[in-house]
C-alpha cells in the first residue's frame, strides 16, 4: 500500500503544470535605424558655445547622467527630488508591499502550525448513542496543536510563488521607471526654466534695441527727417515685440511650479536656483546602448518582462487546478471535563487524516480559467513585443533628432549672424539717410525672430539630450 502510494505522489508530481517562463530574445538588429552608424559617431555640431557631441555605441550610461550638464544648480534639484518626491515614496511602498506578499505565498510550501483551544457545554440526545445511556450535560476543556499541510502535486504552490516573485520585479522595475521619469521631469524642467529664462534675455535686449530705435526716429522726425509715419511704426515694432514678454514670463512660471511639485513641495513656498545656458554644459559624448542592450535595460520594458512571467506562471496555477490535491492534517492535545485535570497524564488525543480531493465535474470552469489565462499569457507576449518596439522607435527618434538639432543649431547660429551684420548694416544706414525707417524694422524682426529661434533649437538640443538618456532607461537604483 506504501508503494502504491509513493507511486501515485511521484506519477502526480511528474504532471505537466502549465509552460515554463522563457525570457524572450534581444533584437540582433545593429542599429536602431535603417542607416546604422558606424560604432562611434559625431552627432555633428556647430555653435561656439556648445562644440560637437560624439555618439559613442555600446558605451555603459553613468548612473547619475544628468551629473553631466555640469550644473551644481541642477545636481542640487535632483537631490532634492530623489528626497521629497511622493512618486517614489508611493512607488517604494508598493515595492515593499509586493515583498511581502511574495513572503507571503512562499509559506505555502510549509506545514501550517496553529495551536487550538477551547471549552464547551454539551448534551446528547436519547438516540444518539444507541442502546446506551445518554450522560447528563457536561463541561469539557480541550487544547493542543493541528497541523496542516499541502502537497504541491502538481507544482500549483511553486507556480503561485514564482508569480509572486514576478510581480515583485515588475513592481521594483516600475520603481526604476519612476525614479528615471523623476530626473528626466527635472531635467526638462530646468532646461525649460533655462530656455525661459534665455528668451526673457533676449527679448528684454530686443525691446531695449527697439527703445533706442524709437528714439532715433523721434530725433530724426523732430529735425525733419522723417514723417510721423516712421515715428508710427518705430512704436508700433516696441508694442509687437513687448507681446513676446509675457509667454515667456508665463513659460518661466509654468515652469518654477513643475519643479516646486518635483521636489515634493507647494509652488508658494518654493522657488529653485536660477539656472541658464551658462550654467549648463552640453554632454560631448553621448553613449548609446546596443538594441540587443536596451531591452535588458529600459525598465518599462523589464516590467513588460516580468508581467509576461507572471501571466506565464498563472498559466501554470491554473493546469495545477485541473490535477488531485493531497492534504495532511494532525492534530495533537489534551482533553478534561475539568479545567484543573486538563494536562494530567492520560488525557493526550490525537488524529491523523489525509484527503485528496480531485476534481469531477465543474462544468468546465477550470479548462476554461486555463484558456482565459493562456490568452492572458499571449496578450502579455504582445504587450511586450509592442514595448520593445516602442523602445526602439524612441530611440530611433531621438538619435535622428541630436543629428537634426546639431545641423538646425548650426543654420540658426549663421542666420543670427546674418542677421545683426543685416541690421547693424541697415542702422547705420538709415543715419546716414541712405535707407528709412522701414528697413531698419524689418530687419529688427528678421533679427528678433533669428535670435529667438536660435534660443529654441538651443534647447531643443540639451532638451533632446536629456531625453536619450531616457529612451536608453538611463540607469537607476
Amino acid at each position: 500500500m506504501k508503494n502504491c502510494l509513493a507511486v501515485c505522489l511521484l506519477l502526480l508530481c511528474g504532471c505537466a503544470s502549465g509552460p515554463d517562463f522563457v525570457r524572450p530574445a534581444a533584437p540582433h538588429a545593429p542599429g536602431y535605424t535603417d542607416s546604422a552608424p558606424a560604432a562611434a559617431t559625431d552627432a555633428a555640431s556647430t555653435g561656439a558655445a556648445d562644440g560637437a557631441q560624439r555618439l559613442m555605441f555600446g558605451a555603459d550610461i553613468a548612473p547619475d547622467w544628468w551629473s553631466l550638464f555640469r550644473s551644481d544648480a541642477l545636481d542640487a534639484l535632483l537631490g532634492q527630488a530623489i528626497a521629497g518626491s511622493p512618486t517614489l515614496v508611493a512607488a517604494q511602498n508598493t515595492l515593499a508591499r509586493a515583498q511581502e506578499l511574495t513572503a507571503a505565498a512562499a509559506g505555502a510550501r510549509y506545514p501550517r502550525v496553529d495551536v487550538t483551544g477551547g471549552a464547551g457545554r454539551q448534551k446528547y440526545g436519547k438516540e444518539f448513542l444507541g442502546p446506551l445511556t445518554a450522560p447528563p450535560p457536561f463541561t469539557y476543556f480541550a487544547g493542543g496543536a493541528v497541523v496542516n499541510y499541502t502537497f504541491d502535486t502538481a507544482g500549483g504552490i511553486a507556480r503561485s510563488i514564482e508569480e509572486r516573485r514576478a510581480l515583485f520585479e515588475y513592481q521594483r522595475q516600475e520603481l526604476r521607471a519612476a525614479h528615471l521619469a523623476l530626473c528626466g521631469n527635472v531635467v526638462s524642467q530646468a532646461i525649460a526654466l533655462a530656455s525661459a529664462s534665455e528668451r526673457i534675455r533676449a527679448i528684454n535686449a530686443l525691446l531695449e534695441e527697439d527703445k533706442r530705435n524709437r528714439g532715433l526716429v523721434q530725433t530724426s522726425f523732430d529735425a525733419g527727417n522723417t514723417t510721423r509715419v516712421d515715428v508710427l511704426l518705430a512704436d508700433s515694432q516696441l508694442a509687437n515685440d513687448e507681446t513676446l514678454l509675457p509667454p515667456a514670463a508665463q513659460d518661466l512660471a509654468i515652469a518654477r511650479h513643475a519643479l516646486a511639485v518635483l521636489v515634493g513641495r507647494a509652488p508658494g513656498e518654493w522657488a529653485p536656483p536660477e539656472l541658464d545656458f551658462g550654467k549648463l554644459t552640453l554632454p560631448g559624448t553621448l553613449p548609446v546602448s546596443l538594441p540587443s542592450e536596451l531591452v535588458r535595460q529600459r525598465p518599462d520594458i523589464l516590467a513588460a518582462e516580468a508581467q509576461l512571467h507572471a501571466a506565464t506562471a498563472q498559466v501554470g496555477v491554473a493546469t495545477a487546478n485541473l490535477y488531485p490535491h493531497i492534504t495532511l492534517t494532525g492534530s495533537v492535545g489534551q482533553q478534561a471535563l475539568t479545567l484543573g485535570t486538563l494536562f494530567s497524564s492520560g488525557n493526550g488525543v490525537w488524529t491523523l487524516t489525509s484527503g485528496l480531493t480531485a476534481p469531477l465535474f465543474d462544468g468546465g470552469t477550470l479548462r476554461a480559467e486555463r484558456r482565459a489565462d493562456i490568452d492572458a499569457m499571449q496578450a502579455s507576449a504582445a504587450d511586450y513585443e509592442e514595448t520593445v518596439l516602442e523602445g526602439l522607435r524612441q530611440v530611433a527618434d531621438v538619435l535622428t533628432g541630436i543629428d537634426q538639432d546639431a545641423e538646425l543649431l548650426a543654420a540658426e547660429t549663421h542666420a543670427v549672424d546674418a542677421a545683426q551684420a543685416s541690421l547693424n548694416l541697415a542702422r547705420e544706414s538709415y543715419r546716414a539717410g541712405n535707407v528709412g525707417v522701414l528697413q531698419v524694422l524689418d530687419a529688427e524682426r528678421a533679427y528678433s525672430r533669428a535670435r529667438l529661434d536660435y534660443v529654441r533649437v538651443q534647447a531643443q538640443r540639451y532638451a533632446d539630450t536629456a531625453q536619450l538618456y531616457l529612451a536608453l532607461g538611463g540607469t537607476t537604483p
